[in-house]
């Protein structure tokens, strides 16, 4: 197809479509139907933690407004929905028997979706950890890993029999890093490398959540990392190194033991992770695909002398940035890049890989008269998207492209200042409309059908 703003778009052949989105940051409904209580919870009712001291209420409700977004599914054309279920919605304490109420509301959306042709794809877990198993340890304790095996078993039980591919957790490095080490996200601890342990556990979780849906019937199961392609600020040997270290933690740290079942070498930082005999193996099992985040990629210099951490992120130069600030670079090179990388790196060990969350934020009205003209994200998504097929091009296999997000939401410690969505919600009266990026969307996705 051709698009207004890049010209003539390349789009990979046999591409699988979707849109994705996260219970904390849609439903609301934070105290409906017998949901529990989250570390998410916890943190936007301390004041000072959330930018413009929101709640994720009412935001998009979907809670309440579910079927009108199957039915911009359904007009969007996508083949599949990457969805979170709330673990404190299903399992209000983190354990115990399940909550049927919480239950029965993805019940109801998995059939809605299948009603429209539409393949769910559920996310277990999605930074929303009860409250409770926080309070015993969270992530840093090996007991969380047992909790996560046994919540899985009750959403195998209950969704099982219809949906056959899933998502374990999402994003692991972002809990760890801005949850645990320097505590810019829920549970808002300062660890920094301290938190690593919180790493293991997660990917044990994964481990052990895979193998229980693949007891059920699940046919491809996998975890959703996110990565970013790092750059030295120079080449000076202090930044190359600093970038080195920083790639380690933020990328193979999680890449590794999924995919080749070993952690890197971690003894420059000081650090032992709390593997016990036959956890590696539990990790590296088998996985069906490898679900890659990709937004932006990060410029790290050296540290300034005294600080606690060994590098230091900065802008990137000559490139233009989205609505997050300069942090946030657009350079699609870098996602080709990335994929390459990882394909050469990885070799046979990698699988088939899913793009499980790409999108951009850009500054828009807190409320629209019609279809908002956001043609900075179709560039943005236009030029990933092109990244994806030349990678194609180049030899990786890619088999689904994910936008983030379907629509507006509550952006975390960013409240809802922050506006991903192809669709624009008013978060007071969590009215739907679909800006120019939607249309754009689905005229691609029909395209290349065609």
């Amino acid at each position: 197809m051709t698009d207004a703003a890049t010209g003539p778009l390349a789009v990979p052949p046999g591409m699988r479509w979707s849109a994705a989105t996260a219970a904390f940051q849609i439903e609301g409904a934070r105290s409906a139907g017998g949901r529990g209580r989250s570390i998410w919870d916890d943190f936007v009712d301390t004041p000072g933690r959330i930018k413009d001291e929101s709640t994720a209420e009412p935001g998009p409700d979907s809670y309440h407004r579910s079927s009108e977004d199957v039915a911009l599914l359904q007009r969007l054309g996508v083949d599949r929905y990457r969805f979170s279920i709330s673990w404190v919605r299903v399992q209000p304490d983190g354990k115990g028997g399940p909550n049927r109420e919480g239950l029965a509301f993805y019940d109801r959306l998995v059939d809605d979706l299948l009603a429209v042709g539409i393949t769910p794809f559920p996310t277990l877990y999605h930074w929303d950890l009860p409250s409770t198993l926080e309070a015993a340890g969270g992530w840093l304790a090996r007991e969380t890993v047992d909790r996560f095996a046994a919540y899985t078993e009750i959403v195998a039980e209950a969704l099982g029999d219809r949906v056959r591919h899933w998502y374990t957790i999402n994003e692991p490095v972002s809990t760890v890093l801005q949850g645990y080490a320097i505590g810019e996200l829920a549970p808002g601890r300062q660890l920094l490398f301290d938190s690593l342990p919180a790493v293991h556990h997660q990917l044990l979780a994964h481990g052990r959540a895979a193998a229980v849906l693949r007891g059920h019937g699940a046919e491809t199961v996998g975890i959703a990392n996110n990565h970013t392609w790092v750059l030295p600020a120079s080449g000076s040997e202090a930044d190359q190194t600093a970038a080195y270290i920083y790639d380690l933690i933020h990328n193979r740290l999680f890449a590794d033991p999924v995919l080749i079942g070993a952690y890197p070498d971690l003894s420059a930082l000081g650090v032992e992770l709390p593997v016990q005999d036959g956890d590696m193996g539990v990790i590296s099992a088998a996985s069906d695909f490898y679900g890659v985040n990709f937004y932006n990629p990060t410029t790290i210099a050296a540290a300034p002398e005294g600080s606690p951490v060994p590098f230091l992120q900065v802008p990137t130069p000559d490139v233009e940035h989205t609505g997050f600030g300069d942090l946030w670079p657009i350079q699609p090179s870098a996602l080709t890049a990335f994929l390459q990388d990882a394909k050469d790196r990885y070799g046979d060990h990698l699988p088939p890989i899913i793009l499980g969350e790409n999108g951009a934020s850009f500054p828009e009205p807190d409320r629209v008269e019609g279809p908002l003209d956001d043609r900075e994200r179709i560039a943005y998504l236009a030029g990933h998207i092109a990244a994806v097929a030349d990678a194609v091009d180049k030899g990786v296999r890619v088999d689904e492209y994910t936008v983030w997000s379907l629509i507006d939401n509550f952006e975390w410690a960013d409240g809802f200042t922050q506006r991903f969505g192809l669709v624009h919600v008013d978060h007071e009266t969590s009215l739907r409309t679909p800006k120019a990026s939607f249309e754009w969307y689905r005229d691609l996705i029909a395209a290349a059908r065609s």
